[in-house]
């Protein structure tokens, strides 16, 4: 069974209002969260809600503490009034091909995969290529609440809760060199606990993703570490998943294992596999469609109907001038 030590464990329930800094006064899986390191900026944690009493008992295996844990969120809706999907919509409806093509077969598949220890490799046109720990992440980088609209190339979207830390972050701590362009991610390979990698499938492994740096570096993009407040389990991507709100879902890569930065733009799986459906940006455009489906519209899961799908997945303010000059008819 998978060990945490007491020193790494901090409430899962304590989490403030969206960027916000979770508090760490208790004792409860997600890990002590203390300033962060490299380009990381620290600041003070609130004091807990009230009526929050930190638990009797320390969990220290992993998948006691994913079962006992309260799903925590700090509101109930994002910015826009959408409600946050129910924490079992968003673990048992996944796109997780390693697993299983079936978002319902996903979480009984993935139950038993192994989260620790876990490495992620960061390397290329860095000055200070380093590998770090998932335990060296959450001890060093201060962990926020980000509620996030997902929304799927296929037509679906939830709201989701993440708790993770900017992407930007992480790599200043490896200190970009002038030529780096672009950053490749790598996720793991697994077959003996990844039942999709096994035999033939029509999209290589490793499941690589890419961004441009400036993208990369945009403030709404996160690592995240948990979901609702609790680890995230491995049918979300756990230990350490990358989400770029602004772009369709199969850009955030799942269970990353290895960062590059590279001066070359990356060919990521899809790109590889379907070059005539996909290209580079996957940039959330109602006016697009894919070539199979409309992307005008969208089904909430857990909600009748369809709703109309906002240019950027609603995040135009913060993001559309990463594309100035750009023919925005070009997401594939």
């Amino acid at each position: 069974m998978i060990k945490i030590s007491p020193s790494e464990i901090t409430p899962e329930h304590m989490f403030l209002s969206r960027r916000k800094l979770m508090a760490a006064a208790g004792t409860l899986a997600m890990g002590t969260a203390l300033a962060a390191c490299g380009g990381g900026g620290a600041s003070s944690a609130e004091p807990a809600p009230e009526g929050v009493a930190a638990p009797s008992t320390v969990i220290t295996d992993l998948p006691e503490a994913l079962a006992h844990a309260e799903a925590y969120a700090s509101q109930t809706t994002d910015e826009l009034g959408g409600a946050l999907n129910r924490y079992e919509q968003i673990t048992n409806y996944n796109n997780f091909y390693e697993f299983s093509m079936e978002k319902e077969a996903v979480a009984p598949l993935s139950k038993d995969f192994t989260l620790l220890p876990w490495n992620i490799e960061i390397t290329g046109m860095v000055n200070k290529p380093q590998t770090i720990s998932y335990e060296d992440i959450l001890k060093n980088f201060l962990q926020e609440e980000r509620i996030y609209r997902l929304r799927c190339v296929e037509g679906w979207s939830m709201v989701i809760p993440w708790v993770g830390f900017p992407v930007g972050d992480l790599l200043k701590l490896v200190e970009p060199t002038a030529e780096a362009k672009f950053v490749q991610f790598t996720t793991i390979v697994r077959p003996e606990e990844m039942p999709g990698q096994q035999g033939r499938s029509f999209i290589e492994y490793p499941y690589i993703e890419g961004l441009r740096l400036d993208e990369a570096m945009n403030p709404l993009a996160i690592f995240a570490t948990g979901m609702y407040g609790k680890p995230l389990v491995p049918a979300n991507g756990a230990p350490f998943r990358l989400i770029v709100p602004w772009k369709y879902g199969f850009k955030s890569g799942k269970s990353i294992v290895k960062i590059e930065l590279t001066d070359t733009m990356p060919v990521s799986t899809w790109m590889k596999a379907a070059s005539n459906e996909y290209g580079f940006y996957g940039n959330v455009n109602p006016a697009v469609s894919h070539p199979r489906w409309s992307q005008s519209t969208e089904r909430r899961i857990g909600e009748n109907g369809r709703r109309d799908t906002l240019p950027f997945n609603g995040y135009a303010d913060e993001v559309a001038y990463l594309y100035e000059g750009m023919d925005l008819q070009e997401n594939f």
